[in-house]
């Protein structure tokens, strides 16, 4: 029977997904932009943000996958250097456990009472968790981030896309500029709300970051128009 996921598995699931589709939105936005500016032809700008949101979304799909199973391997690792430990200094063990709980304020009788009842009742489960912050038996899932990260920046890239493409004459460039403010200040406002951060601070900086982008696309675009 498969582990629920505990809540830093969660977090870093919805983290993916957040920094996912705003690099969606982004890239693809980048490149509509600069195919936009180059030729008119509404097929070829459309293939070319689609290209695009493909590309990114299985860029950072592998991105996730690798980055998360690295992590994991090293929590394996760590877990099997503490396995052994416990089988041959015990001793060691207890005196880091004892120390965690001093650091925290516990007196030192009082913590190495805590360490040897800790050890005695679960003693790879505790050293693993206070050395390394791990739970043991719950590590990051690499193909959870890396589905969430497919599928969340394809669906960033896809706003972007449909405004332009679906769209034409002078509506164009409004109704894209306008998908993407709306599209990173809502990135800005998950990624702000999942890291308890400053939800304001978070969506502006999305947004002039969304508006350098299309200013530095648009302007490539333009300069490459020249050749």
């Amino acid at each position: 029977m498969a582990k629920k996921q505990n809540m830093n598995e969660k977090l870093n699931t919805l983290r993916a997904g957040v920094l996912g589709s705003n690099d969606g939105i982004l890239t693809v936005v980048g490149v509509l932009f600069s195919v936009a500016v180059a030729t008119p032809n509404i097929f070829t700008i459309f293939i070319a943000g689609l290209s695009d949101l493909l590309a990114c979304a299985f860029s950072m799909a592998s991105g996730e996958y690798a980055s998360v199973s690295s992590q994991r391997d090293a929590e394996n690792s760590a877990v099997k250097v503490e396995r052994n430990l416990l089988n041959t200094n015990i001793n060691s063990e207890i005196e880091s456990v004892k120390n965690y709980y001093m650091q925290r304020g516990i007196s030192d009788d009082t913590a190495t009472q805590i360490a040897k009842e800790l050890i005695n009742k679960k003693p790879l489960e505790t050293v693993v968790n206070t050395k390394y912050g791990i739970q043991l038996g719950h590590y990051m899932n690499p193909w959870n981030a890396a589905f969430s990260s497919l599928i969340s920046a394809a669906l960033g890239g896809i706003f972007p896309l449909l405004a332009m493409s679906l769209t034409s004459g002078i509506y164009r460039w409004p109704y894209t500029i306008a998908a993407v403010i709306a599209s990173v200040a809502l990135t800005g406002f998950l990624s702000a709300k999942l890291g308890n951060g400053l939800v304001k601070t978070a969506v502006i900086r999305n947004i002039i970051i969304g508006i350098l982008t299309m200013i530095i696309h648009y302007s490539l675009g333009k300069l490459m128009n020249q050749f």
